[in-house]
């Protein structure tokens, strides 16, 4: 099984300084971390890159983190990302409402302590990581699910059609007509079935339907 690659972490703020600082509290956690110097930078590297968390500043020139977090909410492809917001706006009680109300999974106010930060970003990761990897394993359990009921449904059909064939060559040519015609349209659409599922692999042309003489 191939290792998963370590979780990206996007970091949108408008100040480079902030950036810089953000780097240096999260290198030691072993994720690659990925610039964004704005709300419209974030969105074009949401739109091709993954990430596992994002680091939002509030407070940015044009598009605000809480207009980008409405952007990256809306899209089916990132709306699952979590947010954690950054700000140092004064009234820290209502941003934090504004920035849940946005999509944030938590908030924090500058300055912040680096070891909660630390702290946040790797619970967040990992909360990440586990609801994808289960995501994964969901949907390798639907595809086994649909594949062996695919075998179940070749197998039936190959039972089927030997069963038909066998009562067949039981009653030869000189069985009752009306039988032997059921018969014959019964092997006709099991071959058909079969055919159509992709299960038959030549096999439809062991089971033609086989006239009667006499019988149109």
């Amino acid at each position: 099984m191939t290792d998963r690659a370590p979780a990206r972490i996007l970091l949108v703020d408008d100040r480079p300084e902030n950036l810089l600082a953000l780097e240096a509290i999260l290198s030691g956690l072993g994720h690659p971390l990925v610039r964004a110097g704005s709300g419209e930078h974030a969105l074009k590297r949401l739109l091709t890159e993954e990430f596992s968390l994002i680091l939002l500043d509030v407070q940015m020139p044009g598009m605000d983190g809480f207009e980008t977090a409405g952007h990256i909410q809306q899209r089916e492809r990132t709306r699952d990302i979590p947010i954690l917001f950054l700000t140092a706006i004064d009234g820290a009680g209502h941003q934090a409402f504004r920035g849940y109300a946005a999509g944030a999974v938590d908030y924090l106010s500058k300055p912040f302590d680096p070891w909660v930060l630390r702290a946040k970003v790797t619970v967040f990761t990992e909360l990440y990581e586990r609801r994808r990897e289960l995501s994964q394993q969901a949907d390798d359990l639907r595809q086994e699910l649909a594949r062996w009921r695919a075998l179940d449904v070749t197998g039936s059909l190959d039972r089927a059609a030997r069963g038909l064939a066998m009562a067949r060559t039981l009653l030869g040519s000189e069985g009752p007509s009306d039988i032997l015609a059921i018969l014959d349209s019964a092997q006709q659409s099991v071959g058909e079935l079969a055919a159509a599922h992709g299960a038959v692999g030549g096999q439809s042309g062991e089971l033609p339907a086989q006239r009667v003489p006499g019988h149109s």
